[in-house]
């Protein structure tokens, strides 16, 4: 057998069921001349047997068996690095696949210049509703070739290993390996590979088709969703020690902020949408894990962020939790805080009391969002729904407050109108919001969901309601939020079943989930979509073109 051009390596453990998708992608590719090492890192389950067929199969299929479990990626991609062949490398997860030319499109950059390494565009599709997305597309939005990672900083926020081919002679000529017995083990690679590459070429093609479970049980969810576990963010803060080392020893150093912003603006920023879930004794845990690594970032890191992250970050950094929870809610929708705080000079902060030191008022201040002098549609409010009652049938009473910190609405009664639209028409529900003082309005809604009206073809999907004021001919359209917690209620509406849950996730909103039931489901719905095909339409047109 000839020499392969290229090793994939598909990592697996425990996951028999989808190792056949992930290795046949990669035996599917146009370039047919690679070989594939399925690295399995020592499974309980069927996957020996399902690697086993595979390699059967095909010639091209190695399969590797590593004597104990490590617990991670590094050590099946480092041991398979080990038996590699081919002189350019690339890796795969037994839960992802590749495209069919990925392997053609990286190899042919390799083969137009001599660079260290090739990457491409990363496909993420959603398993739940199959969406499909660019990972961070302005990164690869063209094609281009940068000699040395200064020339692109923002490269820091692609740090997967899997959207990559590395020449080989450049990971052994500086003897890149996967750090063992660490999670998130491909941050520091990539970070490693960017600063070490003399060269390397981006295309704009897709070369990976990452599947991601946002959802996922806490037992079966990847290591990036299992933010649960403080375990998970020491591993992710002892990853950022490990790059800041590596800058330093490698003459990177002028790299720190760039990748400081990195860490606050991707990994930190995850944690953060999740603190208003997690519970009094883990947000402390979670500020004694990170305060003492964010004391050592650079300054120009937290200002290149949202004054609604910094925020976030500040309130954690000096421990007041559970005030950093209430404003981790709606981070990136413009919800704005429950109050402000001016000090003597007339400046305002976020909360109800000036922060102490010199640092805290500027990460806190609230000057930059203009809250008393942006247009009224963009205005920030917080509206919160406090209680949810059952009523008749498929409605619900809602006492709801709307938090006004600029005191931008006159002290009075205030229209307001909650919007809800499952189908292509909205239902409109007007209240009225009372004032309780400056700042502060609270009013009742009913809501009744069996009005909302829903196309022939019935609703398949979710919603959340949205709440509406309106001032001096304006109106502003915001968020609203929800208990965290509540009995979820289910009642029929004809032809669906309907569920009122919270979201559960990120801002926490109302969360309306329609399911179509008999007919509509089996027979409406399926014949609505096939005639809603491009094909059909347009063969409905010219019938009815030619019947005129």
């Amino acid at each position: 057998m000839s020499a392969p051009d290229v090793t994939v390596t598909v990592i697996v453990y425990n996951d028999a069921e989808r190792l056949t998708r992930a290795v046949d992608s990669v035996r599917r590719q146009t370039h047919a001349n690679l070989e594939i090492i399925i690295s399995d890192d020592h499974s309980t389950d069927a996957t020996p047997a399902v690697a086993q067929r595979l390699a059967a199969q095909d010639p091209r299929v190695r399969h590797l068996r590593l004597e104990r479990n490590s617990g991670g990626c590094s050590a099946p991609r480092n041991r398979a690095l080990q038996i590699a062949r081919a002189p350019f490398l690339m890796f795969l997860d037994s839960d992802d696949e590749l495209p069919d030319n990925a392997v053609e499109l990286l190899l042919a950059a390799h083969r137009e210049r001599e660079v260290d390494f090739a990457m491409g565009a990363v496909q993420r599709v959603r398993v739940d509703n199959g969406r499909r997305s660019t990972w961070m597309p302005h990164l690869v939005a063209e094609r281009r070739t940068l000699d040395g990672i200064e020339a692109d900083p923002r490269l820091f926020f692609e740090h997967l290993s899997t959207s990559k081919m590395y020449a080989r002679a450049f990971l052994d000529r500086h003897d890149l390996r996967f750090p063992e017995g660490i999670h998130y083990e491909d941050q520091l690679f990539s970070a490693q590979a960017y600063c070490l590459a003399t060269s390397f070429t981006i295309i704009p093609e897709p070369v990976y088709r990452w599947y991601v479970a946002p959802f996922a049980a806490s037992e079966t969810a990847s290591i990036s969703n299992q933010r649960h576990r403080l375990a998970n963010v020491r591993d992710r803060v002892q990853v950022q020690h490990l790059i800041d080392a590596f800058l330093a020893e490698s003459g990177h150093e002028s790299l720190r902020e760039d990748k400081d912003h990195k860490f606050l603006k991707h990994d930190l920023r995850m944690y953060a949408g999740d603190l208003p879930y997690r519970d009094d004794a883990w947000v402390s845990s979670f500020a004694d894990i990170v305060t003492p690594y964010l004391d050592t970032l650079a300054p120009g890191a937290f200002a290149r962020l949202p004054r609604a992250e910094r925020v976030v970050i500040q309130l954690i950094r000096d421990r007041r939790l559970a005030e950093a929870r209430l404003a981790a809610r709606g981070l990136g929708h413009a919800v704005g805080p429950r109050t402000v705080t001016a000090d003597a000079a007339g400046r305002t902060y976020w909360g109800e009391r000036v922060p102490e030191s010199e640092w805290s008022r500027r990460e806190l201040s609230v000057a930059d969002l203009e809250l008393e002098t942006r247009p009224f549609p963009s205005a920030q409010f917080r509206h919160e729904i406090k209680e949810i009652t059952r009523g008749p049938g498929a409605s619900i009473d809602l006492a709801i407050r709307t938090y006004d910190p600029a005191l931008r609405l006159p002290v009075g009664p205030q229209r307001a109108t909650l919007l809800i639209a499952p189908g292509g028409r909205r239902l409109h529900v007007h209240f009225r919001l009372s004032p309780v003082r400056p700042g502060l309005f609270e009013g009742h809604a009913h809501l009744d969901l069996a009005a909302a009206p829903l196309p022939l073809q019935g609703f398949a999907g979710i919603r959340h309601p949205l709440l509406r004021l309106q001032h001096q001919g304006l109106s502003h359209t915001g968020l609203l939020l929800a208990p965290l917690a509540f009995p979820a209620l289910t009642t029929r509406v004809p032809s669906h079943h309907l569920t009122v849950e919270p979201e559960g996730h990120t801002p926490g909103r109302l969360q309306v989930r329609w399911e179509p039931l008999g007919v509509t489901a089996a027979l409406i719905r399926p014949t609505v979509r096939k005639l809603a095909r491009p094909r059909v339409k347009r063969a409905v047109r010219l019938v009815a073109s030619a019947l005129k």
